[in-house]
């Protein structure tokens, strides 16, 4: 089973720099809804960076829907107003990367709704991917191997089994910052890890039981040191 993420930046400060000048490039031109913009090459001439670089930014502006691509057609400008796409344009450009107290608190307010849609909707066949998820996970925390990938593997085919899109898109987004600091801060250790393998099979059968009271319960029950972590409790 492959880990899906959505790349984080790696160079926060060039994102902002194309940002700020497709801003101006926009606002200089005075484009319009459904106006293209240039190729990748021509604009990663035009500000003197890579077309990656160029790429990663336009795909950051149409995640927030300002820009929209169209295969074999190029980039184009969302259907928003000037006025308020500037001010979006703005509100992007002064965006400050998320603490990891605020990535946890966002997971557990996510997953306590993941869960129970996952119960209620899940198939057949999405029960055998979050079983293979966690027998994954304990088999590695058996082992006395780190299992915090596995860990979030198990969580994202239970958002997966969702059935909600946006849901699922938000765990992605944030699972890379996650598994980056779970360690830094010394959120889980082992001995939680060991007690996670119970408190996995609990969530799983109660989501094979289609019991989405009971697999919220579960959820906040293998949540309880994250809650410690984020409120002090």
């Amino acid at each position: 089973m492959k880990i899906e993420l959505l790349n984080k930046n790696e160079n926060t400060e060039i994102q902002k720099e194309i940002i700020t000048k497709l801003k101006d490039y926009i606002e200089f031109k005075n484009l319009e809804p459904g106006d293209k913009l240039p190729s990748e090459r021509m604009l990663s001439e035009k500000f003197g960076v890579s077309r990656s670089n160029i790429r990663e930014a336009i795909h950051k502006l149409e995640f927030f829907g300002i820009l929209k691509s169209r295969p074999q057609s190029g980039t184009f400008i969302a259907n928003i107003g000037r006025v308020a796409m500037s001010g979006m344009l703005e509100d992007i450009l002064g965006l400050e990367e998320p603490d990891f107290k605020c990535l946890v608190e966002t997971r557990i307010l996510l997953e306590l709704k993941t869960v129970r849609l996952a119960s209620l909707r899940r198939t057949d066949e999405d029960l055998t991917k979050i079983q293979d998820a966690l027998d994954a996970y304990k088999e590695k925390v058996l082992q006395g191997k780190d299992a915090v990938e596995e860990d979030l593997l198990f969580h994202l085919a239970i958002a997966k089994a969702s059935k909600n899109n946006t849901l699922n898109t938000f765990m992605l987004i944030i699972t890379p910052e996650i598994i980056t600091n779970f360690e830094k801060y010394h959120v889980c250790d082992s001995n939680l890890a060991l007690k996670g393998i119970k408190e996995h099979e609990d969530i799983f059968l109660a989501i094979k039981e289609q019991d989405p009271q009971k697999a919220k319960e579960k959820m906040k029950t293998h949540f309880r040191v994250l809650y410690q972590y984020c409120y002090n409790t």
